[in-house]
């Protein structure tokens, strides 16, 4: 037996849970809705280290950089999801924000076993990935022990990357090779060792918190308004008017004009409807400002 996975919190017998299957329905629901109730709190209390995450991402994605998930498994899938889900929402380019798990994407619809202890593979995907000194590499592996991922995570250490680790439990093999370790601990699972539960619902808040927040801090957003999208279908055009009339008090058909003179591209109908300027002269105030929406309308109304 090994004493390092026998050891871990995610890997106990969970005691609220013992006879679940003598539960009925409705019981089985509430022992799972309890349990889950306990993850946000594990999470807010690694708010420090993620606080650390999001400054280097921010740092890595400001300078021309970029970010890659590694993981296996669950916490490969939810990598994967994360970072797939950041072009259409803060219009970033995708090779900016990568996912990837271990087995290939093939692994993202069925498990293909052997992969997570597979260290070569973890260097050699760093390698392909071309990941250099100004990248970020996030593991994320539940139990911290997934070889991919942490020999991924050393590789990239090595190259001078930026490492960070997202666990779910304290002192792990993983924790060595980060920079920043996040170890959101929720306790033994509902069903013994099934980590894509308490402990995936963990990591997917941590990632949302990882990228939503880099972004924000790229001024990706207008207040808490997604602005920096195009319209490239019928929900996103929808979104985009409302969006539009949301941060300029404009109707439908001004909202509307304005879109489409701008490409389509949501951030530069507002600037363009807050200045005054056509498209041309929106588009390079807002390069003047680093994409920053609200610092180009504060910068640049004061001068029209």
């Amino acid at each position: 037996m090994d004493e390092y996975l026998s050891g871990l919190t995610t890997e106990e017998i969970n005691e609220k849970t013992l006879m679940i299957d003598e539960c009925t329905t409705e019981q089985m629901l509430h022992l799972m809705n309890e349990q889950d109730a306990k993850v946000p709190d594990a999470v807010g209390a690694e708010i420090p280290q993620i606080m650390k995450a999001v400054d280097i991402l921010h740092h890595v994605l400001k300078n021309g950089g970029r970010m890659f998930y590694v993981g296996a498994g669950t916490s490969g899938r939810l990598g994967v999801l994360d970072a797939s889900e950041c072009p259409p929402t803060f219009g970033i380019d995708p090779i900016r924000v990568q996912g990837h798990i271990a087995g290939g994407d093939v692994a993202l619809r069925r498990a293909v076993e052997g992969f997570e202890d597979n260290a070569e593979e973890g260097v050699a995907l760093i390698e392909r990935c071309g990941v250099t000194d100004k990248d970020a590499v996030i593991g994320i592996t539940a139990s911290g022990s997934a070889q991919f991922v942490i020999a991924g995570l050393k590789k990239a250490k090595e190259i001078g990357a930026a490492t960070i680790g997202v666990v779910n439990n304290k002192n792990s093999k993983l924790e060595p090779v980060c920079d920043v370790c996040i170890a959101p601990v929720v306790g033994p699972e509902v069903i013994m060792g099934s980590t894509r539960l308490k402990a995936g619902t963990a990591q997917k808040l941590v990632l949302n918190m990882l990228t939503t927040c880099t972004m924000v801090k790229l001024g990706k957003t207008y207040n808490n308004l997604m602005v920096d999208l195009k319209a490239s279908n019928i929900k996103l055009y929808d979104r985009s008017v409302r969006i539009i009339r949301a941060a300029t008090g404009v109707d439908d058909a001004t909202a509307i004009a304005h879109l489409e003179s701008a490409s389509m591209n949501c951030k530069l109908a507002i600037m363009m409807i807050k200045t005054g300027m056509n498209a041309a002269e929106a588009e390079k105030a807002l390069n003047q400002c680093d994409g920053s929406l609200k610092t180009a309308i504060r910068t640049f109304v004061k001068i029209v």
